[in-house]
């Protein structure tokens, strides 16, 4: 991946969610959203009902990080990574289950829209069939959730553009889910010389490899700190591509 630059703002979303403040909830919200599934699929592999999945999936952003503002104790400047921290958060409360009431009793008027339990469950059984453990089915799922949002972000670019055309026909060249079609092909689908395509193919790539980057320094590392922050980048951007490998 190439070397880039980021935003100064691309860190402040996961900080500005730790406030308690109307902003810091939309945040908060859009954190949780974002990543509820690797919670869900940690939770099922550990023997849980796909019902019971569901409830302490909710429980556990609603209590935990929502009313309870669990998010604050994240130091970053521990270089802790989000996925890491996320995970020991939810090992902890899942100890202390016995000590919380039901969803429906506490922090169920807190509902997070994307927790659909069906959805859930068929993305679940969609996961590979041997045996992963709970911590390495939850960094699969976990570095699945991040590319789903920057394939969604460079969708969602390339439509403003007036280039969602495009972006369908290639996006076959950024994930392994999706059939790559030969640029001879899409050359002809959409008038374009084979020559043309490929460029654009190139340029789709690159678009991804910046957003992927962005994601993830977004997750890891402080954007005031310079010192060993490409490094750190990458690091755990290679993580999350070989947690899709198992």
């Amino acid at each position: 991946m190439p070397d880039v630059r980021f935003p100064e703002t691309s860190w402040t979303d996961v900080v500005r969610a730790r406030e308690l403040t109307p902003d810091g909830r939309r945040a908060l919200s859009a954190l949780c959203e974002a990543y509820w599934f690797p919670v869900y699929a940690f939770i099922r592999r550990r023997g849980a009902s796909a019902e019971e999945a569901s409830d302490r999936t909710q429980e556990f952003f609603t209590r935990r990080l929502i009313e309870k503002n669990a998010l604050a104790s994240f130091d970053r400047a521990r270089g802790t990574r989000f996925r890491s921290w996320l995970l020991g958060c939810l090992k902890h409360h899942l100890c202390n289950e016995h000590a919380h009431a039901s969803t429906e009793t506490a922090g169920g008027h807190v509902i997070l829209e994307s927790l659909d339990g069906a959805a859930a469950e068929g993305r679940y059984q969609s996961e590979p069939a041997h045996e992963l453990t709970p911590e390495r089915l939850y960094d699969r799922a976990f570095a699945e959730s991040v590319l789903r949002r920057v394939v969604g972000e460079v969708q969602a670019k390339y439509a403003a553009a007036g280039k969602a055309a495009l972006f369908e026909a290639l996006k076959g060249t950024l994930t392994a889910n999706v059939p790559q079609r030969p640029h001879g092909e899409v050359a002809v689908l959409l008038g374009r010389t084979e020559g043309d395509v490929r460029k654009a193919a190139f340029d789709l790539r690159e678009v991804y490899k910046k957003k992927l980057r962005a994601e993830v320094a977004r997750l890891v590392a402080e954007p005031d700190r310079a010192e060993g922050r490409e490094d750190l980048v990458r690091e755990e951007a290679l993580y999350l591509l070989h947690a899709l490998e198992d």
